[in-house]
């Protein structure tokens, strides 16, 4: 079964053709960060503006690489079974876009039309072209730059939060101290690359909320907010956006490197709360944006073979290829696939509306 996946929630524009929820058969993605870089974050705006000039030249990509194209170099649509496109939650302009795209070729191609959530994309990118499929009942934690939470999967479409933000997502707070920090958009990468020469003992950061399952990273950012001001020895009402040019490139690594091992800290310690409260699990599934941090791979590989060294029922850890971290097409491919398997009646490409906010379900 080959299913068209759709793409388009926040600033990549992204269509991709799998094969039975695993084979990837061509995966376009268009990045809208050397836009955006410039401003230090997303302007939904000229988000939207993006995707109109990028989803069609993208669409056609996708066939072509996938080797889906008539002999006269159009797109076969004889050979796609459905397709499927995030409608909910993302930026509303966004995802307008990839929506009205999706509906309309759902129309004129008479193919079947998947409305599928954007964590549930994220959470099955781990089952492309994977050797090793994840096992129910699973954890998943699901960290990008608009959302962290911690899922229990009991089934396929079977979703419960059991931990949420209770005010910033993960990735939000990387752009955040990154743009204190005077480090590039987004913050992700630019904190990660700085930490390598940094000292991750140099400064404390709290770890807030703990023995919850439930996370908030607006304190973490406020509080390094005012170690920066400690630093470089200016008061509260000093502009923020003025810190950065008083640092020494040492003191910007080991604020970079203190941040991120308190960041990585704090999610694996609602890891071990979240496999304590749930001892059956079989997987444990890393899904999101920063789930490409190699500190975080590193220091949650190395707690799952001391847990498992501990343990009869082993727990088998799934992080998605770096590529399928980010947004993409793929994996909203592969959420449709098995919604279709679970028997999950298709949306009506007349009446589908967006949701710019809605919980996993």
């Amino acid at each position: 079964m080959r299913i068209l996946g759709i793409e388009s929630s926040c600033d990549e524009t992204a269509v991709a053709i799998v094969e039975n929820g695993q084979t990837i058969l061509s995966n376009v993605v268009v990045s809208q960060i050397d836009i955006f870089a410039a401003y230090g974050g997303v302007i939904p705006e000229i988000a939207a503006r993006s995707h109109l000039e990028a989803i069609l030249p993208a669409v056609h990509q996708a066939f072509q690489k996938a080797g889906l194209v008539t002999d006269s170099g159009q797109d076969d649509w004889s050979k796609i079974d459905a397709i499927a496109v995030t409608h909910t939650p993302g930026l509303l302009g966004s995802l307008l876009v990839g929506t009205l795209t999706a509906r309309t070729f759902a129309i004129l191609n008479h193919k079947p039309l998947y409305a599928v959530h954007h964590l549930k994309s994220h959470i099955y990118a781990n089952w492309l072209q994977a050797s090793l499929l994840p096992v129910f009942p699973l954890i998943a934690l699901i960290i990008s730059g608009g959302h962290t939470q911690i899922v229990k999967m009991s089934a396929h479409q079977n979703f419960e939060i059991i931990g949420t933000t209770r005010d910033d997502a993960v990735g939000e707070c990387f752009d955040k101290i990154a743009k204190i920090l005077g480090l590039p958009y987004p913050g992700g990468p630019s904190i990660a690359k700085a930490a390598k020469t940094g000292n991750s003992s140099t400064y404390s950061f709290p770890h807030p909320m703990p023995g919850t399952l439930d996370f908030s990273f607006s304190g973490l950012k406020t509080a390094v907010l005012r170690e920066v001001q400690k630093a470089t020895e200016k008061p509260i009402s000093f502009p923020s956006s003025q810190l950065a040019a008083l640092l020494t490139d040492q003191q910007r690594a080991d604020f970079a490197a203190s941040f991120e091992q308190t960041a990585v800290d704090i999610l694996i310690e609602k890891i071990k709360l979240a496999l304590k409260q749930n001892p059956e699990t079989q997987s444990l599934i890393i899904a999101g944006g920063v789930s490409a941090n190699q500190r975080l791979r590193h220091d949650l590989q190395i707690f799952i073979e001391q847990q498992n060294s501990k343990l009869h029922n082993k727990i088998n850890l799934f992080f998605p290829e770096p590529r399928f971290s980010g947004d993409n097409g793929a994996m909203v491919a592969s959420a449709a696939y098995y919604e279709i398997l679970s028997n999950i009646t298709p949306s009506d490409p007349y009446t589908l509306n967006i949701m710019p906010r809605s919980e996993i379900k």
